[in-house]
């Protein structure tokens, strides 16, 4: 058992990192506020193979594992270039269809993750549901060779610029019962498929938006997987969609950690830089502490689900993405203290990575939903819920 990375691993990060620098922070941040789409970063790290390293070679990707490309996600946040869809099209999309879509669906969907020139959102959260996936209310019917959808969904990632989305939804059997859970992929011009944007005060390229399905009419093959495999399918993409998430987390406290910790060098209010006095050397290394303590639970859940143990990685990866959460919501709040005043000044870039680092505490899943999968699976306690 190894706790260093391998040499392959090393040199991915260290190349991703210095490719998301030629992009940095303010380049992010400038298409953000204009409204725009990083579209030639995600456009170059496809053409590098970065996107699709956890995509199965012989569908043009690096064959690598949710590892590789959680290490991508991690190097270009911390180069001050994060992909949100990164989280959603090559981690939870590419992986399902990889894991259980038909030989068609791989060969129609899978080289163009690899490369970056398909993006897929994923909708599973509802307006009534929250997290309680077992109340999905977005239904599926069959009438003869065609699947039938309807429902709403909302806080959905990037739909304005996916080809397609992997929608959750439940069977309904004649008598209008909910059934078991599918996957199914409904393009984003398909009649009856509507979208609105939720107006967010994040600063970020990548919109939320809430859907609308209504009598959305697939082909049959729109269906992934079986239609009976359940909540088990479904969280083959979910503790990917976590381990990316942590990462994500995990590359933007390194990011402000980075910022702060140059600031205090150099910054003198008396006769020796701030970052001499403990007031603010002890916080921030406190953050280090638990940055680099989320790193390694978040690479541990990415082996576990690389190893094929997908309850061993369910628990690692609601830890880690908790875990990172918290590190990036702590060290944003110390970077901007260790600013004074220049944290939230435009000009040092800080004040715009509060929304971010706060939603990893809400999303993909709440830290109370975390601790309460702890208590329970972990700890064996009572369910509450």
């Amino acid at each position: 058992m190894s706790f260093v990375e391998s040499e392959e691993r090393q040199a991915l990060r260290k190349a991703v990192f210095e490719f998301g620098s030629q992009y940095g922070a303010e380049y992010f941040t400038a298409k953000a506020r204009a409204g725009e789409k990083t579209t030639e970063l995600w456009s170059e790290a496809g053409k590098l193979g970065y996107l699709g390293v956890a995509v199965p070679e012989e569908f043009g990707g690096g064959g690598g594992g949710i590892g590789d490309l959680a290490a991508v996600c991690e190097e270009l946040a911390a180069a001050g270039s994060p992909l949100l869809m990164m989280v959603v099209s090559p981690a939870i999309c590419a992986t399902i269809i990889a894991r259980f879509g038909t030989e068609a669906q791989k060969q129609q969907w899978l080289p163009g993750f690899a490369d970056g020139t398909t993006k897929m959102a994923f909708a599973i959260t509802e307006p009534d549901a929250g997290s309680n996936s077992h109340r999905l209310s977005t239904s599926i019917r069959r009438e003869g060779d065609e699947w039938v959808l309807n429902g709403r969904k909302t806080f959905i990632s990037g739909v304005d610029e996916a080809d397609a989305v992997l929608v959750v939804a439940r069977h309904v059997d004649s008598k209008g019962q909910r059934l078991l859970p599918s996957l199914m992929i409904v393009p984003t011009d398909a009649p009856g498929f509507e979208w609105q944007p939720i107006e967010m005060d994040i600063v970020s390229p990548e919109k939320q938006f809430t859907l609308f399905l209504d009598e959305v009419r697939l082909p049959a093959d729109a269906l992934v997987g079986a239609p009976d495999a359940g909540i088990g399918q479904l969280f083959a993409g979910l503790n990917p969609e976590r381990i990316m998430a942590a990462s994500f987390s995990t590359g933007l406290a390194r990011n402000a950690l980075a910022r702060a910790t140059e600031y205090v060098k150099t910054r003198k209010v008396w006769e020796v830089p701030i970052g001499a006095h403990q007031g603010l050397s002890h916080p921030l290394a406190q953050c280090a502490v638990q940055i680099e303590l989320a790193r390694l639970m978040t690479q541990k859940a990415a082996a576990l689900y690389d190893a094929g143990d997908d309850k061993g990685a369910g628990e690692a990866a609601n830890m880690a993405k908790y875990s990172a959460a918290e590190a990036a919501t702590a060290t944003v709040d110390q970077a901007i203290q260790s600013h004074g005043g220049n944290g939230l000044a435009t000009e040092y870039g800080l004040g715009a990575l509060l929304g971010a680092s706060r939603l990893g505490r809400i999303a993909p899943v709440s830290r109370e939903m975390i601790l309460n999968y702890v208590a329970q699976h972990t700890l064996g306690l009572p369910k509450s819920y």
